[in-house]
């Protein structure tokens, strides 16, 4: 009677203070996401600092993506095994130790440990950070509220980073760009250990060991490879191989969950339509949103003279819009339109606004040609997050709950890093053949916005794209009836969950 006694007094304790426990979880969300940007706008005093060659500046951002990247699905499943309160902690601790050392950081290598130490706990933190709001809101209202407040952090997370990153690099130091993440540790760590519960899984499964290395080497291989691509093209050798044989890795993978009795990633929960859409939302998203923030970024610092900080105020409307769209669609929007309508209605927006961008030239300004579209691309933004978040992990055991969480994370991971490549490899190539056929100086500068606009068209056409495999995967939204919640609306609980909550 012990057990499920004290069990049932946890949950009703997260329950009570869930709307606490939120403002906790997102506040670690938001230290996870703005450090995969804020850092960028460090870099380049980072690297006069510390006097280390271009050719290895990349190894500062891919660091970081390789071991968050390879390393979420097991971050995932040791919260679902031992409880997401103690993974949610140690993952903070151990990203703010990583942190320290990237700020006191004395040479190049030192750098780079502690961004790869930075992967490994977060790939640890945040799905424990999203399953957490996934078990502790179990109505589908105050659900959509919940998942609509964590869509925006996320989604407008990565251009908090450029604005805090641009504000810290310009008055401070390079190094405030890791410290402050001591503050953002330390206040949700004493949050945790107040207003968490513990939940482990009391049958203790044995961790799948074969489905965990194969699925972390081949992840790890497949972003290193994506990863090169981007300095040494697509026909490099090494990189071509790297992600031949994580792709051949991932599909071993698959082969081993459909057999093992405990898997890493049950195929259950990749395989139902509307989850699976998610993921694939998610993927593609970060595919094509990486344009917006990498190449506007550039256009506005390399071609229009803006300073760190002038640049992320830049992106603040987009911002402001992010949180509109994700607040709106999972609490109003959502139980009416369903996901599918959303998400493909967010995709459809991102692609009119890199479509648009992808017509900018050197001569146009922020006001006149980029700040118009800022609103309209931010709340598509916002539709799509907080939608694909709720929806991923909708109607999820609790015992899955972490590694659900785990795949959003990894596809918003893997796609962030085939947009690297991929959009990085089009403008490069893009750029080179505009400069040799216009070899001037002007022809330089209109050479570069040439190659972002075509990463802008390209991402656009992503989007397209995306938007119409998502609304042929996710099934038709039938406006919920008391029989029918459950089944038909993709915020709402199962019966099981409702039952364990």
């Amino acid at each position: 009677m012990s057990g499920p006694s004290t069990l049932e007094t946890n949950r009703a304790h997260q329950h009570e203070r869930r709307w606490l426990i939120l403002a906790v979880v997102a506040l670690a969300q938001l230290m996870v996401v703005l450090d995969a940007t804020i850092v960028n706008i460090a870099l380049p005093s980072a690297q006069a600092d510390l006097k280390f060659a271009n050719d290895d500046r990349q190894w500062i951002v891919t660091a970081y993506a390789l071991a968050f990247g390879s390393l979420l699905l097991l971050g995932g499943k040791i919260g679902d095994i031992f409880g997401r309160k103690w993974a949610f902690i140690g993952g903070l601790v151990g990203f703010a130790v990583a942190s320290a050392i990237g700020g006191a950081a004395d040479s190049f290598g030192v750098l780079v440990v502690s961004r790869a130490l930075q992967g490994v706990f977060g790939a640890l933190l945040a799905p424990a950070a999203l399953s957490t709001l996934a078990t502790a809101f179990t109505t589908p209202q105050e659900r959509g509220r919940a998942f609509g407040i964590f869509g925006a952090v996320a989604g407008g997370g990565g251009a908090v980073g450029l604005l805090l990153g641009g504000a810290l690099t310009e008055w401070a130091s390079w190094r405030w760009c890791f410290f402050v993440n001591l503050f953002f540790a330390a206040i949700a760590t004493v949050g945790a250990l107040v207003l968490m519960r513990n939940e482990a899984n009391p049958d203790r499964p044995k961790i799948d060991v074969l489905g965990s290395v194969t699925a972390a080497a081949g992840l790890f291989l497949l972003v290193f490879g994506l990863s090169r691509t981007e300095t040494d093209s697509w026909s490099d050798r090494t990189a071509l191989i790297s992600i031949a044989v994580g792709i051949v890795l991932l599909v071993v993978f698959v082969l081993i969950q459909r057999r093992v009795a405990a898997p890493l990633l049950p195929l259950r929960i990749v395989l139902d339509r509307n989850r699976g859409g998610a993921f694939l939302a998610m993927g593609v998203t970060a595919v094509a949103m990486f344009g917006v923030f990498l190449f506007l970024t550039y256009f506005l610092q390399i071609t229009k003279g803006f300073s760190p900080m002038q640049s992320g105020l830049a992106f603040v409307p987009m911002i402001l819009f992010v949180l509109t769209g994700s607040i709106l669609s999972n609490v109003k929007l959502l139980p009416i339109l369903g996901a599918r309508r959303l998400i493909t209605t967010g995709m459809l927006l991102g692609a009119v606004g890199l479509f648009f961008l992808g017509q900018l030239t050197a001569e146009d300004s922020y006001v006149a040609h980029v700040l118009p579209i800022l609103p309209v691309m931010g709340f598509g933004f916002g539709l799509i997050f907080a939608t694909s978040f709720n929806t991923a992990t909708a109607g999820v055991a609790r015992t899955d709950a972490g590694v659900a969480s785990a795949t959003v994370n990894t596809m918003q991971q893997v796609g962030g890093s085939i947009g690297t490549a991929l959009l990085s490899t089009i403008a490069a190539h893009a750029t080179t053949s505009y400069i040799t056929a216009h070899p001037t100086a002007q022809g330089a500068i209109d050479g570069a916005v040439h190659g972002y606009t075509v990463a802008f068209r390209t991402a656009g056409s992503i989007f397209v794209v995306g938007a119409v495999v998502i609304f042929l995967l996710i099934r038709p939204h039938v406006r919920a009836t008391p029989e029918a919640t459950a089944t038909t609306e993709p915020a709402a609980p199962t019966p099981g969950v409702e039952a364990t909550a």
